[in-house]
């Protein structure tokens, strides 16, 4: 096990080390996934094709063009699971 955590105080919230950087990154393809089913694009290179990509390197699933949903709900899973198992330290 690594010595991941997440800080939390005066306004700033710290993700440290690699399973909490993972975190930030599987929060950040949530909102991604959720943004292209609505019609958006975080960037140019954010493109519903990417983000299930990404997607799917979390979950370790595949998924097909128009799934937002299930995708959305498979990472929302694997988030929870990782909030649930790292230590959030006060400052």
């Amino acid at each position: 096990m690594t010595d991941s955590y997440i800080t939390v105080g005066d306004g700033v919230t710290g993700f440290i080390g690699p399973d909490a950087t993972r975190l930030l990154h599987a929060r950040t393809v949530k909102h991604a996934l959720r943004a292209c089913k609505l019609g958006f694009r975080l960037t140019r290179t954010a493109t519903p094709t990417r983000s299930f990509a990404m997607a799917s390197k979390i979950t370790g699933k595949t998924y097909k063009r128009g799934q937002y949903d299930q995708a959305i709900a498979d990472v929302n899973g694997w988030i929870w699971a990782m909030e649930s198992a790292l230590p959030v330290v006060k400052r």
